[in-house]
């Protein structure tokens, strides 16, 4: 009985282990097929094939690390040289055995570059960092060597591991003189997906560092590519909006992270995205003094709680609560790199908290508004106060002798002449809307007007349109 059970278990495990061959047959065939569109887009000088490539790149990247035979097998019969031996070396994989070494096929660059790009990928998603920076000096030589406008795709795709690996490793500047090199060049060569997909890589490189002068130095002197991807375009404007949030500008960074939003492709891979784009968009409405609407945060995930209490806290003029929820949820602001913007938000805490003080009360003291809001003493309650009332946030006076705050009443706007004066205008604009209509049609002149009757010979214009539908073009045209 033991006999037939040690059989049985050798025949399963024969059959594994030919599960697994076919599997990584199936896909070094898959692989050598995107290899053939490389080869037309190379020949006929037609990105569409790289952009079919890349739109398969992710299924292919999913299965590639799940098969540890797959690479080395294509890097053993489509890379020649040293270049080979590194590749496989970095990978931890044998050298090739006598069979695949005589395999050897002709490899174009658009080929050697895609394989470099799998490696990338493969060594990024197993968390083999060191090797993916090893690897990048390489390729940095291998870009700039060929010069062909069918790597263009290709290039905006190694550009951007490059960048994330060097980014993981916690080594931002090294890898920005080699980013402006390669973005001049892209330029000269009218590179517009390489260079699009640099801006953004140097982009996200200042604001990693908090390095927003140069960021803004690098936007005045660039122009962005307007046929660029709609991902790079998005991810563009997502950074222009963060650069502008911090500088204070917050209508300009308004209209960007809004255009992020719509140019970002509506896909389950873009999700990430979106929901950044999004959080940003909820901290610079409320410094803008605007409430988002609350199907912001329906169906959303259990991030945007944090955004959420801060839009009640705001809301309800609260400062205490907005105390309580930045200190509570201090780590998730950091982690989206909004702790700053969120942190600008106390003094629309505090002008909201004022506004409804001033409306609840026509009288009240500096000391209940310094109770109420929670601030430090009545001096800066009377600063606070005072310039509320110069930005026209609240109407009212200060009594600085007796210490309190007297609203002015409301007077009834019925009552005035402010109702007519702005029904009188709309009406001034709708008729001159309708007298600029009215200029703007054309009426035929009646001396130019001929009477068309049945015996009139038909124009031009006629005859040709009836000698298409029966045919007789070419009499015509006699």
């Amino acid at each position: 009985m033991s006999d037939s059970k040690d059989i049985e278990m050798k025949d399963a495990e024969n059959g594994s282990t030919e599960v697994v061959a076919t599997t990584t047959s199936n896909l070094v065939e898959e692989i050598e097929q995107t290899f053939n569109l490389l080869e037309k887009a190379a020949t006929t000088f037609d990105n569409r094939y790289v952009s079919k490539v890349l739109r398969e790149f992710s299924s292919l990247r999913k299965q590639l690390v799940h098969d540890d035979q797959v690479l080395p097998a294509i890097i053993a019969k489509y890379v020649k040289g040293q270049s080979k031996e590194n590749l496989l070396l970095l990978l931890g994989s044998s050298a090739p055995t006598t069979e695949q070494a005589h395999q050897q096929a002709n490899t174009i660059p658009e080929i050697e570059l895609y394989i470099y790009l799998l490696t990338q990928t493969y060594l990024l998603d197993t968390s083999k960092l060191q090797e993916l920076n090893q690897l990048s000096p390489h390729l940095i030589l291998f870009m700039k060597s060929n010069n062909r406008r069918s790597l263009d795709y290709l290039q905006a795709k190694v550009w951007f591991y490059i960048s994330r690996g060097k980014e993981l490793a916690g080594d931002l500047t090294s890898i920005r003189p080699e980013l402006l090199y390669s973005l001049r060049t892209a330029s000269l060569r009218h590179d517009t997906e390489t260079t699009a997909s640099i801006i953004t890589l140097l982009l996200r490189n200042y604001l990693l560092a908090h390095e927003i002068q140069q960021a803004t130095n690098l936007v005045d002197k660039i122009q962005f590519p307007e046929s660029a991807a709609s991902a790079l375009v998005a991810r563009y404007y997502f950074y222009l909006a963060r650069i502008n949030a911090i500088q204070l500008d917050y209508s300009t960074a308004h209209e960007c992270v809004i255009a992020a939003i719509r140019k970002a492709p509506q896909t389950n891979l873009a999700k990430g995205f979106i929901q950044s784009a999004t959080k940003l968009n909820i901290v610079i409405d409320l410094l803008t003094g605007e409430i988002p609407e609350l199907k912001t945060f329906k169906n959303k995930s259990s991030s945007f709680e944090a955004y959420f209490k801060v839009t009640q806290a705001v809301k309800l003029g609260d400062l205490k609560l907005f105390g309580d929820v930045l200190k509570k949820y201090e780590k998730v602001f950091k982690k989206d790199d909004n702790f700053t913007l969120v942190s600008r938000l106390r003094q629309n805490v505090i002008k909201t908290g004022i506004r409804i003080i001033s409306l609840a009360y026509s009288k009240i003291s500096l000391k209940d508004i310094c109770i109420k809001l929670h601030l430090d003493s009545e001096e800066a309650t009377e600063y606070i106060v005072s310039k509320a009332i110069r930005d026209g946030v609240i109407d009212a006076t200060i009594n600085h002798e007796k210490g309190y705050v007297l609203s002015n009443e409301l007077l009834d706007v019925y009552s005035t002449n402010l109702p007519q004066a702005e029904f009188d205008q709309r009406i001034k604009f709708c008729l001159s809307l309708y007298n600029d209509s009215v200029k703007s049609m054309r009426f035929p002149d009646d001396n130019e007007n001929k009477a068309i009757t049945k015996d009139a010979e038909p124009s031009d214009e006629v005859e040709l349109l009836k000698a298409i539908e029966e045919g007789d073009l070419d009499d015509f045209m006699d």
